[in-house]
């Protein structure tokens, strides 16, 4: 079956198409860093994938998302399109934390740990086992908070070089292996799941308080 996956957490856009059954078999992929136009850059970076897998989008039975961590604008642009795209289509939803498809490519025998920007001076974080597994996260801290491992990964990296040394593996979330975590999900059919964003930090509007009483 074709899998549509896509993911705007990060400063790129990325979008895969993916023959999916006892492998994740890629048809087509693109990314595009900018962190400030994923709203003009994904639907467009979806149909040149569509166009390079000469597939059309009645075509994809499922569509996976990258949840985040990730800044509020750039990650809702993805979450709303999948949903929309699968609701028009009839076709289910799967989520996976952003994270997770940055740590295969930088994985080795110890604790890894993927680092993403968060701005404001904080970095998203995640620590994987030798095994590739979560085992604590996503967070959202100050680089200093973050614990000290041999490996780091992630476009955060780079931003505190001081700390966390030389990156490894991808800046950014592999389409394809958000395709590959979910692929048990999507070959036994599992039910649609919301697409809730991992945003790890409260909103900065809030609803106003009563109004003050004034005194005369």
């Amino acid at each position: 079956m074709l899998v549509l996956a896509l993911d705007t957490s990060s400063a790129a856009v990325t979008v895969a198409l993916a023959e999916v059954d006892e492998d994740v078999l890629p048809r087509a992929q693109r990314a595009v860093v900018n962190a400030k136009g994923h709203g003009e850059l994904l639907a467009p970076t979806i149909a040149a994938c569509f166009a390079d897998a000469s597939a059309k989008p009645a075509d994809i039975a499922a569509v996976v998302a990258g949840l985040g961590p990730g800044p509020y604008t750039g990650l809702r642009v993805g979450l709303v399109t999948a949903a929309a795209m699968a609701d028009a289509l009839g076709v289910p939803t799967y989520g996976v934390c952003s994270l997770d498809a940055i740590a295969p490519s930088a994985q080795d025998e110890g604790d890894l740990i993927v680092v993403t920007d968060a701005r404001r001076k904080e970095v998203y974080w995640a620590r994987y086992d030798a095994d590739g597994k979560r085992s604590d996260g996503p967070h959202v801290d100050k680089p200093n908070d973050v614990p000290r491992v041999r490996d780091y990964a992630g476009a955060g990296v780079s931003l505190y070089p001081d700390i966390f040394g030389i990156a490894l593996g991808d800046d950014y979330p592999d389409p394809v292996v958000l395709i590959a975590v979910a692929r048990e999900r999507i070959v036994s059919g599992a039910a649609a799941e919301a697409l809730t964003p991992l945003y790890l930090r409260h909103p900065d509007a809030v609803v106003p308080g009563a109004p003050k009483q004034v005194s005369q």
